[in-house]
């Protein structure tokens, strides 16, 4: 090839490559008519929106029924007060979505654990683990919720949420969780 050749075969390459890059870009597209603006007697048509490809998924949260849907959409765990088993007013709602939940799923079978915070003698927080997660029991028992699926189970200190040592640690410890151990999709 002679140099004019290799020049111009050069120059077409250069040119077919910035001609494939401008086909890739982006260019916005042209705005069509203007839309009537709606007048009173005219309702207002509803934005467009897309319809969900497999390319662009929807997150729709948990399915219905999973242990996920249970933690994520109901809550698992309630609090109490120091050295008390009393259902809280504030756990109140939570017991009542449980039993919602669990009475919507009856083939989902349940374990109540109970645990307290790190002060006090063994045998005393498991007495008083045993005694929280028996409340939550008789509130969703209370509820309708057979107590055939239902089984409790006192940690005691044994299994903190929170290792520290201040109040705001043994506030979270004082707890009762209820686990779902059968039955959920």
């Amino acid at each position: 090839m002679s140099f004019d050749t290799q020049r111009v075969a050069r120059l077409a390459m250069i040119g077919l490559a910035a001609a494939s890059l401008a086909a890739c870009a982006s260019r916005p597209k042209p705005a069509g008519p203007a839309a009537p603006t709606p007048t009173a007697s005219q309702p207002t048509p509803p934005p467009y929106q897309a319809p969900a490809t497999p390319e662009s998924p929807v997150n729709q949260g948990p399915l219905p029924g999973t242990v996920q849907d249970f933690v994520i959409n109901i809550g698992e765990r309630i609090y109490f007060d120091t050295d008390s088993y009393d259902i809280r007013s504030d756990a109140q709602p939570t017991l009542s979505a449980q039993a919602q939940w669990l009475n919507r799923y009856p083939a989902v079978r349940v374990r109540i654990e109970g645990n307290a915070d790190e002060r006090g003698t063994r045998e005393y927080n498991l007495a008083l683990g045993a005694r929280r997660a028996n409340a939550v029991r008789e509130f969703l028992t209370g509820q309708g919720v057979a107590a055939s699926r239902i089984e409790t189970l006192s940690y005691g200190k044994e299994r903190p949420i929170d290792p520290g040592t201040n109040e705001d640690a043994w506030a979270k410890n004082r707890n009762a969780r209820t686990a779902i151990t059968d039955g959920a999709r």
